[in-house]
């Protein structure tokens, strides 16, 4: 990894629907060939904030230094050095071949362009054959937005940006495009930044997942988000009720950034049976609803659901196994009261 970040963001703040909202990042660096995911919930800044790192809107304050250099938004050799995908695919109503192409010939690249459409239909799992001449409106959902990754893909860009890729593809079309993405970025040290809803396909792709929330990075997205109000409670302690009525006790008052308190999955202990004789001052029923296998670890990470909120603890293993856990039991979220920290 390089010393000097590929971005480095310093005091960013963008404005928008009248000054209703706010997106924040005092600070955020990402190192060149990293994959960053993004997660977090609609209207909490995540394609805003990927279209500023694709330079395509620039906030109100702050800076973005990409490589080194402070970025100048007319600089256009630099834009062109960065592309974003979309949620929805826009294709030209042409064939898949012309739209692959068109990015090559905006550029009047004119040598190996048959060559190069080829190698990204084939990156991203389309036959040249069979789909080649196919127009825009025969195509399935998941492969018009293979043809559109495609089209991203052949013009070998340093920063590749995509915004909820898999989020109306089939099971087949997500494989294929965590594959290509993944190809593209171990064969030419491409930066990604990818925002999605599916944590489980996210992990198979990110290095690291930053959740965004409220309009800023509010910790990663194993971090849970606790949110108020908070009040005061009995013994020094400060509560906030759940949708179906438990309390989750805090140690500490809210500061001054907010009533969002974060709980790191790992300080989180999964009990089958309530138990009893202990110290942790929050014993929160709920149902298991997942275990999956946690990006670049050997920890698992567990979702629970409690009444509508959701809860992820992180264990090893050999301690699921232990407890024989598995999906769809009821089971309890242990932790204490100073492991609630605010954002």
């Amino acid at each position: 990894m390089n010393e000097i970040p590929f971005y480095r963001i310093t005091g960013l703040t963008y404005r928008y629907g009248g000054g209703r909202f706010l997106l924040q990042i005092p600070e955020l660096d990402i190192y060149k060939g990293t994959s960053v995911g993004i997660v977090g919930p609609n209207g909490g800044g995540k394609t805003t904030f990927l279209k500023i790192l694709a330079l395509l809107e620039e906030p109100d304050e702050g800076t973005i230094f990409l490589n080194g250099k402070k970025v100048d938004q007319n600089d256009y050799g630099l834009k062109r050095s960065i592309t974003m995908l979309l949620q929805e695919p826009y294709l030209l109503k042409r064939t898949v071949f012309e739209n692959i192409s068109y990015g090559l010939k905006v550029r009047k690249e004119k040598q190996g362009i048959a060559e190069k459409v080829h190698s990204a239909m084939g990156l991203v799992g389309l036959s040249p054959e069979e789909f080649s001449h196919r127009r825009w409106h025969q195509l399935s959902g998941g492969e018009a937005q293979r043809v559109a990754l495609a089209s991203r893909l052949i013009l070998n860009p340093s920063v590749l940006i995509l915004d909820e890729p898999t989020a109306s593809v089939d099971q087949e079309s997500a494989v294929l495009i965590k594959e290509a993405i993944n190809a593209m970025r171990e064969k030419y040290n491409t930066t990604l930044i990818v925002a999605s809803h599916d944590i489980v396909w996210l992990n198979t792709v990110a290095d690291k997942i930053y959740r965004v929330y409220g309009g800023r990075i509010a910790g990663y997205a194993s971090d849970n988000i606790i949110s108020g109000p908070w009040a005061s409670d009995s013994d020094g302690l400060w509560k906030s009720v759940l949708p179906d009525g438990q309390v989750i006790h805090a140690a500490t008052p809210p500061d001054d950034s907010g009533e969002k308190g974060l709980l790191d999955p790992s300080d989180i202990m999964i009990s089958i049976q309530r138990p009893e004789g202990i110290s942790a001052q929050n014993i929160i029923r709920g149902r298991l609803m997942l275990l999956s296998q946690e990006n670049h670890s050997d920890k698992l990470l567990a979702r629970i659901d409690i009444g509508g909120f959701s809860m992820t603890s992180r264990i090893t293993r050999k301690a699921a196994e232990s407890i024989h856990l598995f999906p769809g039991e009821d089971v309890f979220a242990v932790f204490k009261a100073s492991s609630i920290r605010w954002q």
